[in-house]
């Protein structure tokens, strides 16, 4: 569908029971929900989307920046043309971010937030400790890839992403092959992540507007997911007014992939309530 001068793919699943839209983290997209499809779906009417640049969406240079404002109008566009607000908004990793995007700017489109591990990253300066997370993760791995995309080096650019966002070095040369080739595939959408200005891209969220949301916020995080994204959870849960903090047993960062069984469960439940 053309919305916000974009064209973005999506599936709806379901037919029954209030929308709920799940969005996607980075190199991902919208097939990377597959374990709450049918689940989500027996009670509400479940919309799956590709953000702007990732597949199967084309790869255009179309001039913006990527940032969750981009993102957050794409959806709030995409929300409005369905006919499906307002709508439980579910979000993993940067999808958490846009997710919290599209709820300060628009509210009116937005029922509830569940938010898994946003990479908040400037609120690791609002914590003790907080700044050392912060600055491994540029040194180690955010600073290198983006000088690895600026040499259209693409490999060593998602490698270093990989790794360093899930906290554990090696790990995009340890998965299985078609694993590593899925995410090699969107290659070009973290070029354009990594290289966008990072004031825009990592915005840091203002805690005084956060506060003033007025819809349920249920905020996940793993129990094995690297510090930074426990610190970051705590100190949004600190901005906000409305909020429940679940950690998900034996679960890292991509909660709804590596715990689907718990994470349907306790966010099927929270919507319920809701």
């Amino acid at each position: 569908m053309q919305v916000n001068h974009t064209l973005l793919s999506f599936r709806t699943i379901g037919s029954a029971g209030t929308p709920v839209v799940l969005v996607h983290d980075s190199y991902g997209d919208l097939d990377d929900w597959g374990a709450q499809l049918g689940a989500f779906g027996a009670t509400h009417r479940v919309l799956v989307y590709s953000r702007r640049y990732h597949p199967p969406n084309p790869p255009q240079d179309d001039g913006q920046v990527y940032s969750p404002e981009l993102h957050a109008e794409d959806l709030a566009a995409l929300l409005v043309a369905l006919g499906l607000a307002p709508a439980h908004v579910v979000g993993g990793g940067y999808g958490a971010y846009v997710a919290l995007a599209l709820a300060l700017e628009h509210p009116d489109l937005v029922r509830t937030l569940v938010l898994g591990e946003p990479p908040i990253i400037p609120f690791l300066l609002r914590s003790p400790g907080g700044d050392t997370l912060r600055r491994a993760l540029l040194a180690g791995s955010l600073d290198p890839a983006r000088a690895a995309f600026e040499r259209r080096d693409s490999v060593t650019g998602v490698r270093l992403f990989v790794d360093g966002l899930s906290g554990t070095p090696g790990r995009f040369n340890n998965l299985p092959a078609p694993v590593r080739a899925r995410i090699l595939a969107h290659s070009f959408e973290l070029r354009r992540e990594l290289l966008a200005d990072r004031q825009q891209y990592l915005p840091a969220l203002d805690c005084a507007g956060l506060s003033r949301l007025a819809m349920p916020v249920l905020l996940l995080q793993g129990e094995r997911s690297p510090r930074m994204y426990h610190v970051i959870t705590a100190e949004l849960a600190r901005c906000l007014i409305s909020d429940t903090v679940v950690t998900v047993p034996d679960a890292g960062h991509a909660i709804h992939a590596t715990s689907p069984g718990y994470f349907n469960a306790t966010v099927l439940r929270y919507l319920a309530a809701h």
